[in-house]
């Protein structure tokens, strides 16, 4: 297979697997024509979809693919239950936002084909995942239902100009027999020819969905369109006193008015994680050994490249400044919109971009192995999962359908055998057919979802559990680690403003060489250093050199000072990490330090109380370190050296007595209570293991990361219930209204795109409003 597609001259266009039926949506849209070059290479993939294969860091099979004519929760159920039928598959899932598909499986028990082919059977075509094809696909689909609108749109205009004149003639008594024929000969030759171009939206969803052996909600809306404009053409040539092309070609417009609506609010809502695909640069500029530049594309940089990055371009990679100094947009990483100093020696991220000065950076991480790449499978991985309430709508909705056809079925029949003419029973059940749709139920649920990722995303919180906000709402009570989570975890000199500005230098000249935190420490205390040449470190004492003038040492008081100035200062400064700088001539110098809170640790932690949540700190420090943090930062109930096992006994107490926690830590020791709390977050930098067992991951320095998600995730759960009522709610009245004879089908269709619409609005909300909801 790769020796064919190397051998295509041009881009390769991504190839697509064509199926029969789709589910429910407006027709599958078509990427190539069927006689096209690209469709006739489609066919050889779709006869060989294993080039397109790929494998995870345990050797199990990949494939992601992009999912044509998929439109709901129904779509998602008959995708996924039909991989998870083949005992192969250890993971099948679809995005609702992206229509993105994750096959994972073992290739031993099955191959591609067994896999795809299911799928295109059962009507949705197939093509492998490409952000671009997507956005493509997108404004295609918008366009097709713009062609279908506008010829829909001007019959119905044309046919209710006729039909005036009908009813006008019919009132008055004016209008002959003849005359009434000749209008609705019109009107048919109008309406007819509009509904077999603009309802094949509908209609060739229908037919393959039907020869695939099940029902969408396309079925019932065709079946009505075409009830109505069968029912009259039959009037028509009977010479009947009524018909209905002007309500058949109208219903049809409004169908698609409501359709296309749905489409570009759904467009709107768009996944996060596709959001942050658009910020990954497509090439880079790379520096050859011999100092020329050539642009490739970027996923052919590999680590260790050396990457000219211009003024306004994103980074292509994650790398180190070599060369050159900048500002650069790190709000990607970091949730904050000041930009940071980048100068040599600098981590750099792919996605970020350079703002004042071109630099040279040296590759570390190329492709998806990228801190951009990580987030997006973070995000994905979340909007793919399924929450509890994604199931009960899924479940709902699949009794949908064939609810709907019994419904519309005793309608007629009820209003046939009470003695009412067959073509206003015909019309009540169509309006039955049209009015009862669950797309507003199954949208309940996943435009909250994808809404609020994307949200919390803006404000550097990575949200990976699929349940995880619909978990955190419920939290009552909230338990903090200190050391790197209530605190920033990075120890800083605190008496700087005590020590000679030449002894910092001199001490930073060597401190500069050691990756030891307290020697970090003093070369950030210091800002600008020139180091000394032969530094040596010594485990456990500190650094030397040798200079002209004897040695200098920097580290531990036993090392640095003699025994009697050691045994002189027993006991003074025990509560404080410190350094000792030692040179000839010169008095021993003390540097302390100390980690310091969070910057707005003590207004979360006030409005965490202030949403009515329990607060508590469990620290394995000190009782006088804790002590003195808890009060700093406001918290009443703390507990000072606490083991891991300690940690998740808290937690289980807490839950035994009713309490829902939310754990918030960082360290290794924490991933253990962070898996058996309710919910849990951890800071980005968190250990891998803490990070892996939390639902929630923030960036940067900030702490109100953990107060903006939990008030989204309190009004992501309003929204969704309140999605719900308004689904349910529509359905309480429109149902019985049109059972009932009340509701027209014109009506019906006007009534069924807005309740789409209504809770896509509703949705919308969280990405307005400025601040979160308590």
């Amino acid at each position: 297979m790769g020796e064919v597609a190397r051998q295509v001259d041009g881009p390769l266009q991504p190839p697509i697997f064509r199926g029969g039926a789709s589910c429910c949506s407006g027709g599958a849209l078509s990427l190539a024509d069927s006689n096209s070059p690209e469709a006739e290479f489609a066919n050889f993939v779709a006869a060989d979809p294993s080039a397109f294969v790929t494998h995870d860091e345990h050797g199990d099979a990949l494939l992601h693919l992009l999912v044509e004519g998929m439109h709901c929760a129904n779509c998602i159920r008959n995708i996924e239950g039909t991989l998870k039928a083949n005992p192969a598959v250890l993971e099948a899932r679809v995005n609702f936002s992206t229509r993105r598909l994750l096959v994972r499986w073992k290739e031993a028990e099955a191959n591609a084909a067994d896999l795809v082919h299911p799928i295109i059977d059962l009507g949705y075509a197939l093509t492998p995942y490409d952000q671009a094809l997507l956005s493509t696909a997108a404004d295609e689909e918008d366009k097709k239902l713009l062609r279908a609108m506008g010829v829909a749109g001007f019959a119905a205009a044309n046919v209710m100009l006729l039909s005036v004149s009908v009813w006008a003639g019919i009132f008055s008594d004016d209008m002959g027999t003849a005359t009434r024929d000749f209008m609705h000969w019109m009107s048919a030759l109008i309406a007819m020819p509009a509904v077999a171009y603009s309802g094949q939206v509908f209609f060739r969803s229908a037919v393959r969905a039907l020869k695939a052996g099940r029902l969408n909600m396309d079925v019932p809306i065709s079946l009505a369109v075409i009830l109505a404009v069968g029912m009259s053409l039959a009037e028509t040539i009977q010479s009947g006193e009524y018909a209905y092309f002007d309500a058949a070609v109208t219903l049809l417009f409004f169908l698609l008015i409501g359709r296309y609506l749905d489409n570009r609010a759904r467009t709107k809502a768009r996944s996060a994680a596709e959001r942050l695909l658009l910020l990954k640069a497509v090439a880079a500029t790379v520096i050859d050994p011999d100092g020329s530049h050539r642009s490739v594309p970027v996923d052919a940089v590999v680590p260790g490249s050396r990457v000219h990055v211009a003024v306004g371009d994103r980074f292509p990679v994650d790398g180190i400044v070599l060369e050159g100094q900048s500002d650069v947009d790190n709000s990607l990483v970091t949730g904050e919109s000041l930009p940071i100093q980048a100068g040599e020696g600098t981590a750099v991220y792919a996605g970020t971009l350079n703002l004042t000065a071109p630099v040279v950076v040296e590759a570390t991480k190329t492709g998806e192995d990228t801190l951009l790449g990580d987030i997006v499978r973070l995000m994905e991985n979340a909007e793919q999962g399924r929450a509890t309430y994604v199931r009960i709508a899924d479940r709902i909705a699949e009794y949908y359908a064939p609810a709907v056809h019994i419904l519309a079925a005793i309608t007629f029949a009820g209003w046939w055998l009470i003695g009412t003419d067959w073509q206003v029973a015909l019309l009540n059940a169509v309006a039955v057919l049209i009015v009862t749709c669950p797309c507003a139920l199954g949208l309940a649920v996943p435009v909250v979802q994808v809404v609020a990722s994307g949200r919390l995303l803006a404000s550097g919180v990575l949200v990976k559990a699929a349940d995880g906000l619909e978990r955190l709402a419920g939290i009552d009570t909230v338990v903090l680690d200190k050391t790197g989570t209530l605190t920033e975890g990075r120890l800083d000199l605190v008496n700087g403003d005590q020590i000679d500005p030449e002894a910092l230098q001199v001490a930073a000249s060597l401190a500069i060489s050691s990756r030891h935190p307290l020697a970090q420490a003093v070369s950030r205390a210091a800002g600008q250093v020139v180091p000394i040449a032969g530094v040596a470190e010594h485990p456990g004492r500190g650094l030397s050199a040798n200079t002209g003038n004897g040695e200098i040492r920097l580290g531990s008081r036993r090392w640095c000072l003699d025994e009697e100035a050691v045994a002189q200062m027993a006991g003074s400064g025990d509560n404080l990490p410190e350094l000792w700088l030692k040179r000839p001539d010169h008095q021993p110098v003390q540097f302390l330090f100390e980690d310091h809170l969070r910057p707005d640790a003590a207004a979360t932690i006030e409005a965490l109380k202030k949403i009515g949540l329990s607060v508590e700190l469990l620290s394995g420090d000190r009782e006088e370190v804790a002590s003195v943090m808890a009060e700093a930062a406001g918290i009443d109930c703390w507990t000072s050296e606490v083991k891991p096992e300690d940690k998740v006994q808290r937690i289980e107490e807490l839950r035994a007595s009713g309490r829902k926690v939310l754990m918030v830590g960082d360290g290794l020791n924490d991933a253990p209570a962070l898996a058996a709390a309710h919910a849990s977050m951890s800071p980005a930098t968190a250990a891998d293991v803490s990070q892996t067992a939390a639902d929630f991951v923030f960036q940067g320095r900030s702490l109100k990361a953990v107060i903006e998600t939990v008030r989204v995730a309190r009004f992501s759960q309003r929204l969704v219930m309140q999605n719900f009522g308004l689904a349910f709610g529509y359905n309480a009245i429109a149902v019985p209204l049109a059972v009932l004879g009340i509701v027209t089908p014109l009506f019906a269709a006007i009534a069924m795109s807005a309740s789409s619409l209504v809770v896509c609005a509703n949705s919308m909300r969280l990405s307005r409003r400025k601040g979160a909801a308590s």
